[in-house]
């Protein structure tokens, strides 16, 4: 017996060493290999959200000695924002970084930091989606053999724009308002008695030239890019919906890589994920005075009639039986009561 317990304790002693070894021999190969990974989006090269993506991955590739390599393919080069989602979720890419409202159509929750007129200003935002909030949508976007990373980058808050001014509510009743195809979006619109048309982005600005729609709604990046304010008199800064980006990659390729890789994507991601949050905020400031000195006539309305006119109408009740009881908690205990 003496003898049995001495060898069975030296067999258990070597397949322990031999483990740790294997573990270590397999790191050092990990370490060898080179990962090269793509990344998909949808924004130009001239957006906050590619520049600062750029500064990180050349960061990611220096502290890790050239090893770990993230392309970026920007303005949907790689495919429509539907298209390279399921091209991640199957492997055949390995990151892609889209704005929540997209991201819906797989994960519904991912339009719950959407609801109108829900965020009064940025610092609300951040407090919310760097919380609670943020922590319950990302869970949800787990389950879908994705993994997000922990910031959130901002698409920045949509405002109104038409060839006549929108004060209140009462002036929305009626007109043709071109929105994405966004059912808590299209449902808002029609909450607050507009006619939501989803047209596509590229046929909105002959739409509006052409009065084919009366107003549209578009953080102001878009506005500038898209030239709307060539075919639109006024601006209200309604901020009634707020949308932020989020990076994510395939739950396989992003296990691939070593621990410690892994650490240094996710801290230079984060870094400049706020960075950029800092340059979207200022760069609405600098355009909302050059579309102004565009032609472009800015107002902000109070937004408190707005969220009545939702609560009246039901729509604040409808979602949250929708988006469910645990979800919507969430989102008021970051707002406040909305329903």
């Amino acid at each position: 017996m003496s003898m049995t317990r001495r060898a069975l304790l030296k067999a258990s002693l070597t397949a322990s060493a031999a483990t740790l070894l294997t573990g270590r021999a397999g790191f050092a190969i990990a370490q060898d290999r080179k990962f090269t990974y793509k990344c998909a989006m949808n924004t130009p090269m001239t957006h906050t959200i590619y520049i600062r993506l750029a500064e990180a991955v050349e960061r990611i590739k220096t502290q890790t000695d050239g090893k770990v390599i993230i392309n970026l393919f920007p303005s949907s080069q790689l495919g429509s924002d539907t298209d390279v989602l399921g091209q991640v979720r199957a492997g055949a890419l390995e990151t892609v970084i889209m704005p929540g409202v997209v991201l819906a159509n797989l994960v519904p929750l991912a339009s719950l930091n959407s609801v109108g007129f829900a965020f009064k200003d940025y610092p609300a935002v951040w407090k919310a989606m760097d919380g609670g909030l943020g922590n319950h949508i990302r869970s949800q976007i787990s389950k879908t053999n994705l993994v997000v990373q922990e910031k959130i980058w901002d698409n920045g808050f949509r405002h109104l724009t038409g060839w006549q001014p929108v004060n209140s509510p009462a002036d929305l009743v009626g007109k043709k308002v071109r929105v994405p195809v966004s059912p808590v979006l299209l449902s808002m619109f029609k909450a607050l008695g507009a006619a939501p048309a989803p047209i596509n982005f590229n046929e909105l600005y002959s739409a509006l030239q052409t009065h084919v729609i009366d107003a549209q709604e578009n953080p102001l990046t878009i506005i500038s890019t898209g030239k709307l304010y060539e075919v639109q008199k006024f601006c209200a800064m309604t901020s009634h919906v707020w949308d932020g980006y989020w990076f994510m990659s395939n739950k396989k390729s992003w296990e691939a890589l070593p621990a410690p890789w892994r650490t240094i994507v996710e801290s230079n991601l984060a870094e400049s994920a706020v960075a950029q949050r800092a340059d979207s905020e200022k760069l609405n400031e600098t355009l909302k005075q050059e579309l102004g000195a565009k032609g472009l006539t800015f107002s902000t309305p109070d937004t408190a009639p707005f969220r009545d006119a939702l609560r009246k109408s039901g729509y604040y009740s409808e979602w949250q039986k929708k988006f469910g009881d645990e979800a919507w908690g969430h989102l008021e205990a970051a707002v406040g009561k909305l329903a």
